[in-house]
């Protein structure tokens, strides 16, 4: 039987393919981007199975629209697929307190809100699946992407909180973590203000990469993500809250599980050896 999804940031690659799949799979898909008009070609592929919803994800009133005009339309919110995303570039050094403050609005808090606002609904009929679109940099850092970094690993946290309240209600919540997809996420990257040639070195190579992400052969599939998420909701099963998407998200992450171990066995040896001897003596002088 069909469901019903919320799915944001629908206008071009992830969230696009993903509401296509949805649709084609005979699910009915409330699909958001700031302006309508970039959406109108997907709603006319999938003839009443298609809302679209304009949404600017930094205003809490449209976020409150959408979620009464997608729970109005379908009669419902079963699936809610937080996308919606943008990335900027800098430096810590670079990146001043605004541009910190954007990427927050975008990565946390109005996947927050929405959270917040769906959760009612999908508390009442006793079922419902939160799936949060995250990143490899929701566990790994790169240089040049601390402010995407720092709002990445914040909404794996609030997931992670959020599955131990509401699993009890019926609400299963999913963090997926996307390797490199051929999308435009990486020309669509802003700039910070700031630039500072002293880091022109530990960042250029990192947005070259990212540049060049979409025309890049060796990246996955917009369509290949879609498939794995539609799967994902359609488990009966119990499943992980972290799910990576994309064999080189494997393969990065087993490297950051690893490159943990090693730190916490390093961290612990720090911990258990004893103090050089000037500090043990120190420590039993008569004051």
């Amino acid at each position: 039987m069909g469901q019903r999804w919320l799915v944001t940031g629908c206008s071009s690659g992830l969230g696009r393919a993903l509401a296509e799949a949805a649709a084609a799979a005979g699910h009915e898909v409330a699909v958001t981007a700031r302006s309508t008009a970039t959406l109108r070609e997907t709603a006319a592929r999938h003839p009443g199975r298609i809302v679209p919803i304009p949404l600017e994800l930094h205003d809490a009133s449209q976020c409150e629209e959408a979620v009464r005009h997608a729970t109005a339309r379908l009669g419902g919110i079963d699936v809610l697929v937080n996308n919606a995303g943008a990335g900027l570039f800098g430096a810590v050094e670079e990146v001043c307190d605004a541009e910190i403050r954007d990427q927050l609005e975008t990565l946390l808090i109005g996947p927050w809100r929405l959270v917040r606002l769906v959760l009612p609904g999908m508390r009442a009929q006793g079922h419902g699946h939160i799936v949060n679109v995250s990143s490899l940099a929701g566990r790994m850092a790169f240089p040049g992407l601390g402010a995407y970094v720092a709002g990445k690993f914040a909404l794996e946290g609030m997931s992670q909180t959020l599955a131990a309240e509401v699993t009890a209600l019926g609400i299963r919540v999913t963090v997926v973590e996307p390797g490199g997809f051929a999308t435009r996420y990486g020309s669509s990257l802003r700039r910070s203000a700031r630039r500072m040639p002293e880091y022109a070195a530990a960042t250029a190579g990192m947005l070259d990469g990212l540049r060049g992400m979409a025309d890049d052969a060796a990246m996955g599939r917009p369509e290949d993500f879609a498939a794995r998420v539609l799967a994902l909701v359609a488990s009966e099963g119990t499943t992980p809250l972290r799910v990576p998407i994309g064999r080189d998200a494997f393969l990065y992450l087993e490297a950051v599980e690893q490159a943990t171990r090693d730190e916490l066995a390093a961290a612990r040896a720090l911990a258990d050896a004893p103090p050089p001897p000037a500090l043990e003596d120190a420590a039993h002088d008569p004051v």
